[in-house]
């Protein structure tokens, strides 16, 4: 679609005799002019003529009624006027005679673009804390993050993806402070993060009838900032412990990292920031802690040192953006945490501003919606939490007595469900605006009918099938040589699989990958229209199967390329 925006932009702009330009207009500012009709039937593509009136000194109706007798758009569109604005009605054939046969030849490279190349991106998403079990909770950073990630490599920018552990702090101290009172080595490595988080559990529920375990937890984690090492050895213990938890649940997803780097790696290069904001006259005492004035902008203070000199998370984030920018030269750094922390990234980007970096406007926040169950959110303390690894075998059971009861003689039917399974889950979580808050249904995230991951993954299996019918039958992997005007439903899903590098575009401009779920499911209603009312490998002639067969085949290429850019596996069969 992008292409045929900008052919009809350029027609605009010639049809406007050279007033388009005298008055700032340019091919790149019409196409971002262009609309689509809320109706169909008005046409492929709308121009809204609103904004030339005052330079052209023309009504609105009047510039669209004299464009449509002056634009040359050939046999790919027929223009008319409607009030103020110019509709267009797209020949059918440009999209089944162009959109079509281009996405067969580009197969995996559909969509694709080199805009972003000699351009670096670090993306700091999932982040869990150590010693702590990896929950429903963590699923929107790790999973929007990792969508980011997939669409910025689409579009050729080299990207670098970083998980910023919590393994730093006074939780630190409590973990190990339980261990040494109610903990073994044989526990622990029988029972992994689940044995930690349960003396962490415990820890709270001892510490409020035993408020001595407070300064004991301050004590144990003062021991290991100073190198105690046998705090430091059950520290880098718990580290590994965790990771290894972890990586079991990311190879579910499909998603590895390029480094673990967790708060503790900052711990030597806090101090030359600090020193910088003290030289730059940032830095101000109030009560005993450092702190840097934000009020003209219009946020309160950022707390920088408590009272005892220790540092807080600006501290060590300030520290981190630093040693990003200079190892990596990064054209931006994109933050997926929660909404409830952009305050906190907005006041430490703006001290990064303030004490001169001139990469300051290269941070990015990208903020998240709340996640709760039944109302409550999700926390470990209380033990209020839904695992992810548990959640996700919930959903890959529920698979696999839905394909017992389908086809019990399938291949790969474990592989398989949990490729649906997980698939189902992540799914159901990127269908939303990602700062919507959610409320976690266990029965929708397992409801496998209608918009869902698992009709998604159904309908990319069904193209597959087709195909496979299709080479049995002797039609090999060449496009459709028909010359047919396409029927509606044929026009249709070939219209929606050409807008596949506009929603590419939108998703990245607004770093929002439900844009890519919402048009996936697009697609499959398109398909799934055109499949219950057209016969493909039975079609009246060889040329007409052959011009369906392009049809499914561009519908399993752009259904693979949107599938992956979400974080989902593509089963060819279920």
């Amino acid at each position: 679609m992008q292409q045929l925006k900008r052919r009809l932009a350029d027609a605009i702009i010639s049809a406007l005799d050279g007033a388009g330009a005298a008055h700032g207009q340019t091919t790149d500012s019409i196409i971002d002019m262009l609309e689509y009709p809320p109706d169909p039937e008005l046409g492929e593509l709308s121009f809204p003529c609103f904004k030339l009136s005052r330079a052209l000194r023309k009504a609105p109706p009047a510039i669209a009624a004299e464009l449509a007798e002056k634009l040359q758009c050939g046999d790919i569109a027929q223009p008319h006027q409607a009030g103020g604005y110019l509709n267009f009605k797209v020949s059918p054939e440009y999209f089944t005679r162009g959109v079509i046969p281009k996405i067969i030849a580009e197969g995996d490279g559909y969509g694709r673009t080199n805009e972003g190349e000699g351009k670096t991106i670090v993306l700091d998403y999932s982040s869990p804390n150590i010693a702590k079990p990896f929950h429903l909770g963590h699923l929107g950073t790790t999973v929007i993050g990792h969508s980011l990630r997939l669409l910025h490599e689409f579009r050729g920018f080299k990207c670098i993806s970083v998980n910023h552990l919590g393994d730093w702090g006074t939780s630190l101290g409590k973990q190990i402070a339980a261990y040494k009172l109610w903990g073994s080595r044989e526990q622990v490595e029988s029972g992994g993060v689940d044995e930690l988080v349960s003396l962490y559990v415990r820890f709270h529920e001892e510490a409020e009838r035993d408020e001595s375990l407070w300064e004991r937890a301050r004590r144990e984690f003062a021991l290991l900032e100073g190198g105690d090492p046998e705090n430091t050895e059950l520290w880098k213990w718990f580290i590994d412990l965790s990771i290894e938890e972890y990586k079991k649940t990311y190879a579910q997803l499909g998603i590895e990292f390029d480094y673990y780097l967790g708060e503790s790696f900052y711990s030597d290069k806090m101090d030359e920031q600090v020193n910088l904001m003290r030289e730059k006259g940032l830095l101000k005492i109030d009560d005993g802690a450092s702190i840097v004035d934000l009020s003209e902008h219009n946020m309160p203070p950022c707390l920088i040192l408590k009272r005892d000199g220790t540092t807080l998370y600006p501290t060590r984030d300030i520290a981190a953006a630093v040693y990003r920018y200079n190892t990596f030269n990064f054209d931006r750094c994109i933050y997926v945490t929660s909404a409830g922390q952009s305050l906190h990234f907005a006041q430490w980007f703006k001290v990064v501003e303030l004490m001169g970096y001139p990469w300051a406007d290269r941070l990015v926040h990208v903020p998240y919606g709340t996640m709760s169950v039944g109302g409550a959110k999700l926390g470990t303390r209380s033990g209020n939490t839904i695992l992810l690894k548990e959640l996700f075998k919930l959903s890959i059971d529920k698979v696999k007595e839905i394909m017992a009861e389908k086809n019990a003689e399938l291949e790969d039917s474990d592989k398989i469900a949990e490729d649906v399974g997980v698939g189902a889950i992540v799914f159901g979580y990127l269908l939303n605006s990602r700062i919507k808050d959610i409320s976690f249904d266990l029965q929708e995230a397992l409801n496998f009918d209608g918009n869902t991951g698992p009709y998604a993954q159904y309908t990319y299996a069904r193209t597959c099938s087709v195909l496979a019918k299709a080479a049995e039958a002797g039609y090999g992997a060449e496009a459709f040589t028909g010359e047919f005007a396409p029927n509606e439903a044929e026009f249709e899903l070939a219209k929606t699989l050409s807008l596949f590098g506009e929603k590419v575009d939108d998703a990245l401009a607004s770093y929002e990958p439900s844009i890519v779920v919402r048009y996936i499911l697009d697609i499959c209603a398109s398909f799934n229209r055109f499949y219950n009312s057209c016969r493909i490998l039975g079609a009246e002639n060889d040329d007409m199967v052959r011009f369906r067969l392009g049809l499914v085949r561009a519908t399993n290429i752009t259904l693979k390329n949107a599938l992956h850019l979400v974080c989902m596996r593509t089963p060819t069969k279920i």
